[in-house]
């Protein structure tokens, strides 16, 4: 989708440089001291318009979350939902999260959440789903021995790839379900896609794989 130009990004990013945190490579193998805690470290890979990761960091205080989005059109928003929020332990990274080994230490991390990426539906593209074997592989480095990779789409070709390609890199499926929103009591966290799907009758699917 295209995004709109937004001329004013520029000036607001950087007069909000304690939420959208420039040179963030800088700060690989130091974020718990960024934090200026011990808290565990969740990471959400396209964090879009930042509805989920502000609602995470609402129902979750004892968790640093930071949101990864490449578009400057689309952090801004998430940016200010931050910012409006006054929560000082939710950040994000306008940068891109092709390799989270440039962004993040060793063992740095304690769960990673893929929402609604790009399925890449083409055989040819296999290689740039965020749950291909190579990405898996990045992701075990940074995150923590158990560390927990949480994927949420409505696309069922992506979801029964991603499922297969968690069981053969040889992870533990600790959830897998077909119809998210079926589930009575949910504390689901809903994306802005998600709100959108689900309103059409989309079933959204999601899987959480630990590393063991």
């Amino acid at each position: 989708m295209r995004q709109r130009h937004k001329p004013w990004a520029d000036d607001f990013l950087q007069e909000n440089r304690h939420i959208v945190i420039p040179n963030a490579k800088e700060n690989k193998n130091k974020w718990k001291d960024f934090f200026g805690n011990e808290h565990p470290i969740h990471v959400e890979i396209g964090t879009g318009k930042g509805q989920f990761i502000a609602g995470m960091a609402e129902q979750f205080p004892h968790i640093n979350f930071i949101g990864i989005e490449i578009a400057k059109s689309i952090i801004v928003t998430a940016a200010q939902k931050v910012k409006d929020s006054g929560m000082d332990h939710v950040i994000l990274l306008n940068e891109d999260a092709q390799d989270l080994r440039e962004l993040f230490g060793e063992n740095e991390v304690d769960c990673i959440y893929l929402n609604f990426s790009d399925p890449w539906p083409k055989n040819r593209h296999e290689k740039r789903r965020l749950t291909f074997h190579t990405f898996l592989s990045q992701y075990k480095e940074v995150l923590v021995d158990v560390g927990e990779v949480v994927l949420k789409t409505d696309n069922k070709g992506l979801f029964e790839y991603s499922v297969v390609s968690f069981s053969q890199f040889g992870m533990k499926l600790e959830e897998v379900n077909v119809d998210l929103h079926a589930e009575q009591g949910s504390t689901n966290i809903m994306t802005e896609y998600e709100e959108k799907f689900s309103a059409k009758g989309q079933p959204i699917y999601r899987c959480c794989a630990k590393y063991v």
